[in-house]
C-alpha cells in the first residue's frame, strides 16, 4: 500500500502523533505544495522519484524525528541528495507561502498573550579524579629488557 492510501485511511488523531501537525494543517501544507509543483511543472518534464505527498511526509518526519537522511533514503529507495532536495524544496515552498512563516523574535517579545515555560538546564560540576604523575610508577630505561 502506498502513502496516499495509508494517509487516506488514517484517523485525524494520528496526524499529530505521526507528523507533528493536525489534519487540517497537513492538508493545507499538501495543497500549497501541490499548487507550487503544478505551477513549476506546467510544461512537463521528467517524472519525479518522489510524489509531493512523499516529500511532505519526509520533511515533517525529518523535523519531528530527526532521522539521518541516509536512513530515509533507504526507506524510499532513493539517494540522500534526493531526500535533501525534497526537504529543502518543501521547506522553502511553505515559507514563501506565508501561512506557515513564524513571527520574528521581536514580534514574539511584544506579544503579551504568550506564556512561556522556563526549564533550568544549568550544568552541574562533576568531581573527577585528578590526572597527575603520582599514580604512575616510573620505570628507568636500564630496567626495560
Amino acid at each position: 500500500m502506498n502513502n496516499a492510501e495509508r494517509i487516506a485511511n488514517l484517523k485525524a488523531e494520528k496526524y499529530q502523533e505521526l507528523f507533528g501537525v493536525n489534519k487540517t494543517t497537513f492538508e493545507t501544507m499538501l495543497e500549497v505544495l501541490e499548487t507550487d509543483y503544478r505551477k513549476k511543472h506546467q510544461r512537463g518534464g521528467r517524472p519525479p522519484k518522489l510524489s509531493v505527498l512523499d516529500k511532505l511526509i519526509i520533511m515533517l518526519q525529518y523535523y519531528k524525528e530527526y532521522r539521518a537522511m541516509e536512513c530515509v533514503a533507504f526507506d524510499y529507495g532513493v539517494y540522500k541528495s534526493t531526500i535533501c532536495d525534497a526537504i529543502h524544496w518543501a521547506e522553502e515552498t511553505l515559507i514563501t507561502d506565508g501561512r506557515f512563516h513564524l513571527p520574528s523574535k521581536r514580534a514574539l517579545l511584544d506579544d503579551q498573550s504568550l506564556e512561556a515555560v522556563i526549564i533550568d538546564v544549568t550544568e552541574c560540576e562533576t568531581e573527577r579524579p585528578q590526572k597527575n604523575r603520582n599514580g604512575i610508577i616510573p620505570v628507568k630505561r636500564r630496567d626495560i629488557p
